[in-house]
């Protein structure tokens, strides 16, 4: 695939978010997955459930992969990009997210 091509396949993901466990866990910045490349050339879908601890602080001090389908493709994407969500200070707690990779 060309790399216009692959930008605009890029540019056309959809990534759906699920309200995290604990209702006072309101992301105040999320970032968003990065689309692994190669599941974009290849066009492979799929999705990540993660469960993460936020500190009184506010940031991401764990996440964990609870399931993915298929594995190996977007655990890294989702854990990076989870990893940089802050939460508003004294939010402390647990959240579970699952991440929708479609092109």
């Amino acid at each position: 695939m060309h790399r216009p091509v692959l930008f605009a396949a890029l540019a056309t993901i959809a990534l759906a978010f699920a309200a995290p466990a604990h209702a006072a866990l309101a992301p105040i910045k999320r970032v968003e997955p990065v689309y692994p490349p190669e599941a974009a050339r290849a066009g492979t879908k799929g999705f990540v459930e993660v469960e993460f601890t936020v500190d009184a602080s506010g940031k991401v001090a764990s996440v964990s992969v609870v399931n993915a389908k298929p594995s190996r493709t977007f655990e890294s994407a989702a854990v990076r990009a989870v990893k940089q969500w802050t939460f508003a200070p004294g939010g402390d707690g647990r959240g579970k997210v699952r991440l929708d990779f479609s092109l």
